[in-house]
């Protein structure tokens, strides 16, 4: 694969890299590079996190050494699942099942347990480094990278060692590229400040679109764009908002049937977005509308663009719209849903369901 095949494949389907510059570089230099993406074992995998899913299957494929932090240790200074560690790790287990159902090659992915790198004396000399280097201020309006406002570090301090940590993480594992969500702008930003400062690796960012919850969103008066698409992200804290791996058929039809779908508007349309973010962004696809003759008759759409045209300029009716995507992600999800079957996972499931916190 040459070095402009690999650029291609990782940078589709992104919606920001920080820079493309260094990355041409780096790709250029023919040496291997090291990738990650930290998440938070956290309850139940929505259809948003196969967004990132996706792109460690593409930075894996370009030759990428990649490194899935699990980060347990995170996840419970965010106080998610009670902040019980033992049922984090088992979130942490059912994630990894999850990314083999949808196609990640698991056995060429490094999975990083962050009480690992908690265990190491030098790992928290770091973290105290980059607090000293960065300011309270700064370090509070990062706290969107973990789903919190600036206000919530008035009653828990521990809360303001998270953007510290996740800067640290990527400098201790000495890495050349960060996946996120563009959520985690703030975090990735910073550490290439610091970094420099440090005379340590500036990482490349590469950021994801975030999947928009199923009550839609909206702009929001003097926020930045990370900001606005965390306000409003599919999130499994908020069960009717979001569509589960592990959904039945007839419970993702109906999801979908309710969700946000304004006609002609794309922008924060959940339904567009299932479209854009995961139906589309595998090979091949085309999406099917069976429509009656009186309606148009049957459709198909080759390309996402093609959908977008024709939805934008009414000729697509959002209730077709709706059955053509619900019938879509039924069958996307059938390697999860299998998954699901099992009575080990069937039982993990009742237990993240019932501790699930935001």
């Amino acid at each position: 694969m040459t070095a402009e095949d690999k650029l291609s494949l990782i940078t589709r389907n992104l919606v920001e890299v920080l820079t493309e510059a260094e990355l041409k570089e780096k790709l250029g230099s023919g040496q291997r590079l090291r990738g990650y993406i930290g998440y938070e074992p956290s309850g139940l995998v929505h259809i948003g996190h196969l967004i990132w899913m996706n792109k460690v299957r593409d930075l894996v494929d370009a030759g990428v050494h990649f490194v899935v932090l699990e980060a347990t240790w995170h996840a419970m200074i965010n106080d998610k699942l009670g902040g019980d560690i033992d049922l984090i790790r088992k979130a942490a287990w059912l994630m990894r099942e999850v990314m083999r159902s949808v196609g990640v090659d698991v056995d060429r992915v490094e999975f990083v347990d962050a009480e690992r790198l908690a265990s190491d004396k030098d790992y928290w000399a770091l973290v105290i480094k980059v607090m000293k280097m960065t300011s309270l201020a700064r370090m509070r309006r990062a706290l969107t990278i973990m789903g919190r406002s600036v206000d919530e570090a008035e009653l828990d301090t521990s809360k303001l060692i998270y953007p510290a940590m996740q800067v640290s993480d990527i400098i201790y594992l000495d890495l050349d590229l960060a996946l996120g969500g563009l959520d985690q702008r703030k975090a990735h930003v910073l550490q290439r400040e610091v970094a420099e400062r440090m005379g340590r690796k500036k990482v490349i960012a590469l950021h994801t679109p975030i999947l928009t919850g199923l009550s839609g969103g909206k702009r929001m008066e003097g926020a930045e764009k990370d900001e606005e698409v965390a306000a409003f992200k599919m999130s499994k804290s908020k069960a009717s908002d979001a569509i589960f791996v592990n959904d039945a058929p007839e419970e993702i039809r109906a999801k979908v049937r309710a969700a946000y779908c304004p006609p002609r508007q794309v922008e924060f349309n959940p339904v567009m977005e299932i479209n854009k973010y995961l139906l589309f962004a595998r090979s091949g696809f085309t999406l099917h509308v069976d429509r009656p003759q009186k309606y148009g008759g049957p459709v198909d759409f080759y390309s996402y663009e093609e959908l977008e045209r024709a939805y934008v300029e009414g000729r697509l009716h959002p209730a077709d719209l709706k059955e053509a995507t619900a019938e879509s992600l039924v069958r996307l999800l059938e390697g999860p849903r299998k998954l699901f079957e099992r009575p080990d996972v069937a039982q993990l499931v009742k237990v993240l369901e019932s501790k699930v916190t935001r």
